[in-house]
């Protein structure tokens, strides 16, 4: 195995893995009924594309992405579109969003697929096609549209995609089960990605808590490395949060990914081997994303482990399928104890980021202790894996400075947890950085409402002063047309020398123009460079759709791009006055040179 590096901070907290990895991988029962959001990803919710009383079958396109960052949704069970309408979602204030509600046909489970495809020789456009129709997103838990990743190359050059296998929260073992059953899946998969973004190695990083996973990669490694591409496994020890990206890229790489910056940006791609597992499925089996791997855990369970869902199952059905005690139910946490979100309710529907679902005691998992105050011992700072000072950035948040702890990059935060881990005090830090970066966030989608108004306002000037100049060019053709017939019959009427003043006028026109005309260059410069600009940030923008802050990663998209079109509707505008003004110029030019031919003729 090869030397794996380090990154600072981090800690060991209880990895209570071992009751959900004593059996393989179930396959939970059809549900009688599913609960689909249209928003089961990062970005904008996708549009409902059919209506109620409608019959589907699995894997059906229900709803179509919308925007740049987005995930079409499938039906995951066969039967009737029975309700479009507004349900409890998973999400910690507990809000409902628009979902699509399926009665299933009891036992029978028929499906639509796509077109099986071989990767190896299907061109990328065609591969890409498939993913942005399959569904398939992120299942380490951000549910960022894989389809988007896929086509990172078209702006970063990657030389390394990694396999993120760490899975370093507690309770979580989605990842360590679906390596031991489906190792060779996962590593066709990463082959998959690997050559739609033009990675030249894979590397595997895995904690040496896995010995099981460890061992099936390994062989799979032997047994289908049939290409020139380089497959590397990095074992090392367990600590949290060794599955960050940035966190994980350091240990594996030694590369520094920059603040608020991307892996793309240092040349690496990452991805979850639930997620892999899925592409291929999708390209291989022509099987859209309606199922997921989720661990169902707690000491409230009787028989924890992890088994394979349909979305939109009730979360209620699978707890109770794992001998669920409600007496003994104290919180329900999706995801991990560090990272996830405690629930009120358990019949919401299982979505495409479910990973896990703790159900746990008050023993197991208690009520966090009364905040104390801050005796500054700076275990947080030696805890932080982000090299940052969780201390300052506790001060800045409560007193609402937010200035001072964005300068203290508040957003590279990644929320990990661990600084509220160790303190003594018993400080919800990450609280507190939540709540900064909300209102933050909030404060710019302010300014980002107040500047897509001014774009607006920008955009209608623009487009009446187009008009305005349009007009004005067809009235100044028109005049001069006229004109010209009146003053060819007067001048040969009189045959008289022109006077000073018409002299003096005839060519102070030209000058005039020129006049109008420099300034007009000098506006359609800087409207050309507006434009760029507007492209520039937009497209870096785009980029970023998989860092801190994706929930306004769409509308800051969408306010962007009205940005754009302002600047060309303006830069159009004034390619319209300048056209009108070279047009006018030319005339005047013209006639100037006819009348100075008749003289000298005369």
């Amino acid at each position: 195995m090869a030397k794996a590096f380090d990154f600072p901070g981090g800690i060991h907290p209880p990895a209570r893995k071992t009751r959900s990895t004593r059996h393989p991988i179930a396959t939970a029962a059809l549900p009688k009924r599913v609960v689909l959001p249209l928003g089961q990803h990062i970005g904008q919710p996708a549009e409902p594309c059919v209506a109620v009383g409608d019959r589907v079958a699995t894997g059906t396109l229900i709803a179509r992405a919308q925007g740049l960052i987005s995930a079409d949704v499938h039906a995951s069970i066969s039967g009737e579109i029975i309700a479009i309408e507004s349900r409890r979602v998973p999400h910690p204030g507990g809000l409902s969003e628009t979902c699509i509600v399926i009665e299933g046909d009891g036992i029978r489970d028929d499906w639509e697929r796509l077109p099986a495809l071989d990767w190896r020789h299907t061109d990328d456009a065609t591969l890409h096609a498939r993913l942005t129709a399959s569904g398939v997103v992120g299942l380490g838990g951000a549910g960022f549209p894989t389809q988007v990743k896929a086509r990172v190359r078209e702006r970063h050059a990657i030389d390394t995609l990694v396999i993120n296998a760490a899975e370093c929260e507690p309770y979580i073992s989605a990842d360590d089960m679906t390596l031991r059953e489906h190792a060779a899946d996962v590593l066709e998969g990463a082959r998959l990605m690997a050559h739609l973004s033009g990675a030249e190695r894979i590397i595997i990083g895995i904690e040496d808590d896995k010995p099981d996973a460890a061992a099936a990669l390994k062989a799979a490694i032997k047994a289908g490395n049939r290409d020139s591409l380089e497959i590397t496994l990095k074992a090392f020890p367990a600590r949290y949060p060794s599955g960050g990206e940035k966190q994980l890229i350091k240990r594996l790489l030694n590369r520094e990914v920059p603040s608020r910056g991307l892996p793309a940006d240092v040349g690496v791609l990452c991805h979850n081997p639930g997620t892999l597992r899925a592409a291929l499925q999708a390209v291989r089996d022509g099987r859209p994303m309606v199922s997921r791997i989720v661990t169902l855990t707690g000491e409230a369970l009787a028989r924890p482990g992890n088994v394979e869902a349909r979305l939109g199952t009730p979360m209620t059905e699978l707890l109770d399928a794992a001998g669920l005690d409600e007496a003994s139910l104290a919180r329900l946490v999706m995801g991990g104890p560090m990272m996830g979100m405690e629930l009120a309710h358990l019949d919401l529907p299982l979505v495409k980021s479910s990973n896990c679902l703790i159900a746990a005691s008050t023993i197991e998992l208690p009520a966090p202790p009364v905040e104390q105050p801050c005796i500054r011992c700076g275990a947080c700072e030696e805890a932080c894996p982000a090299s940052l000072l969780p201390q300052q950035l506790y001060w800045f948040a409560k007193s609402q400075e937010h200035d001072k702890a964005e300068l203290f990059n508040l957003f590279d935060c990644i929320e990990c947890g661990a600084c509220s881990f160790v303190c003594p005090s018993h400080i919800p830090l990450v609280d507190y950085y939540r709540a900064a970066k909300s209102d933050i966030r909030a404060r710019a989608f302010e300014a980002q409402k107040a500047e897509h108004a001014k774009h607006r306002f920008e955009f209608r000037q623009a487009r009446l002063a187009r008009e305005a100049a349009e007009k004005d060019a067809r009235r100044q053709a028109r005049t001069q047309a006229s004109r010209r017939p009146k003053a060819e019959s007067a001048k040969a009427a009189s045959k008289e020398p022109p006077t000073t003043s018409q002299t003096s006028s005839a060519a102070s026109s030209p000058s005039a123009n020129d006049a109008d005309l420099k300034s007009l260059r000098i506006a359609h410069a800087a409207a050309k460079a507006a434009v760029r600009k507007a492209e520039k940030v937009l497209t870096r923008v785009s980029q970023s759709g998989g860092g801190q802050g994706q929930a306004q990663n769409a509308d800051e998209i969408q306010d962007l791009e009205v940005q754009l079109a302002t600047a060309r509707e303006n830069l159009a505008a004034i390619e319209a006055r300048m056209a009108a003004a070279k047009e006018a110029a030319a005339e005047a030019t013209s006639d100037s040179s006819m009348d100075t031919d008749r003289e000298r003729a005369e």
